[in-house]
């Protein structure tokens, strides 16, 4: 018998480079700083907590948008950070991740033949999201220099067109560790203001933002507000990632639309989880030093590089640190990815493969969300470079 032949609705998807590089780093026995993932454990009260809901019942099918205790305390944090109202029962919902946010609120309001503007280097799911909602991705690269990644916001305007019905954007961004400030606001009010355009905010390292400087969320500009999906993420803020749990805040008439598709790709979340979750925010301690917390680990690895051939591009937000490596070598970004798991034993991403067209800048991406343990013994490896 002959399997029927499927014609792929991903023809440019094949393995992320993210399972490639961790591959490449548990065969060479690499300490990893490429994936995006922390290697020391949650508070154990959150677990706890979760353990206490299963035993307390709480295993059956919640309310598709979510337990009403979670979108309550998501909607307190919203308010108490950024000052912005949001009805628990019709603005927040809960979802299964935010990789599933981000594709549902892609799938709910982008149409074939709609336009999206996407900055990279970016997040690798926007750009397949997209695809399956038959939408075009218009990518607008950053401006990387001296100082840096920025959001080039002319470029951003000149791709704007009666067809575009969503802007993309990441603050803090992966994979370059920018952080929106107010004139990066200002500039995104100012392209979407009188237009019927949406904006998509990733915003899943909302609490990883360094130096005092506030996180420019879109929660805090009503303007910006009224049109935009935000997206956060329990994984991200508690340190567990593979609990795949976050959440989406939007104007009433969005999130609507959002629940209409929300429930039919996944329905709803894991109901323990829920309920563990919302007992843990009762204390907001965990997200309000989270800042301190993963600064003293930037710090600590910045300084470890300090006097390497390796050039740090600003960290000013999320886990992550980019650096430069031509003073080191002239491969191209994954080969030099690949050669210095294989030969220095530490795993690190290519920038190119956040971008459609692998765009090379001589830049890869480490992970700092290690213990100091695993830090500093990675920090030894790239010390002979």
């Amino acid at each position: 018998m002959t399997t029927p032949v499927l014609r792929t609705r991903l023809p440019a998807v094949g393995t992320t480079v993210f399972t490639r590089m961790s591959a490449l780093a548990i065969e060479h026995g690499a300490v990893n700083l490429g994936q995006g993932f922390p290697d020391f454990p949650c508070d154990p009260a959150l677990p706890d907590m979760v353990s206490d809901a299963m035993r307390a019942g709480h295993n059956q099918y919640p309310m598709m948008a979510g337990v009403p205790a979670l979108r309550e305390a998501v909607a307190a944090k919203i308010a108490a950070i950024y000052g912005r109202q949001y009805d628990a029962a019709t603005e927040i919902t809960i979802t299964a991740g935010a990789t599933q946010a981000l594709t549902t609120a892609i799938l709910c309001c982008v149409h074939p033949g709609d336009e999206v503007i996407v900055i990279e280097p970016a997040y690798d799911s926007y750009l397949p999201a997209i695809e399956l909602a038959g939408g075009v991705a218009v990518p607008v690269p950053m401006q990387v220099g001296e100082e840096g990644y920025s959001v080039p916001w002319d470029r951003v305007a000149a791709a704007v067109n009666a067809r575009t019905r969503l802007i993309v954007i990441n603050s803090p961004h992966n994979p370059t560790g920018t952080v929106f400030r107010r004139a990066d606001i200002d500039a995104l009010a100012g392209i979407v203001r009188g237009t019927g355009i949406l904006i998509l905010s990733d915003e899943v390292y909302e609490h990883m933002v360094y130096d005092g400087a506030p996180h420019e969320s879109m929660c805090r500009h009503p303007d910006l507000a009224e049109r935009s999906f935000v997206v956060s993420s329990f994984g991200k803020t508690y340190h567990v990632t593979g609990w795949k749990i976050g959440y989406v805040a939007a104007p009433a008439a969005l999130s609507a639309e959002f629940r209409k598709v929300h429930q039919y790709n996944v329905f709803t979340v894991n109901t323990p989880m829920q309920h563990g979750v919302a007992s843990y925010m009762a204390n907001p301690s965990p997200y309000v030093e989270l800042p301190a917390f993963y600064q003293r680990k930037r710090d600590l690895f910045r300084m470890g590089l300090a006097n390497s051939r390796f050039t740090l591009l600003p960290a000013d937000g999320t886990y992550f640190q980019c650096v430069r490596y031509d003073a080191i070598s002239a491969l191209p970004e994954a080969a030099f990815a690949e050669w210095l798991t294989r030969e220095v034993k530490v795993a690190a991403i290519p920038v190119s493969a956040f971008y459609h067209d692998a765009t090379e800048s001589g830049i890869v991406r480490f992970c700092f969300a290690k213990q100091d343990a695993t830090l500093q013994s990675a920090l030894e490896r790239l010390a002979s470079l």
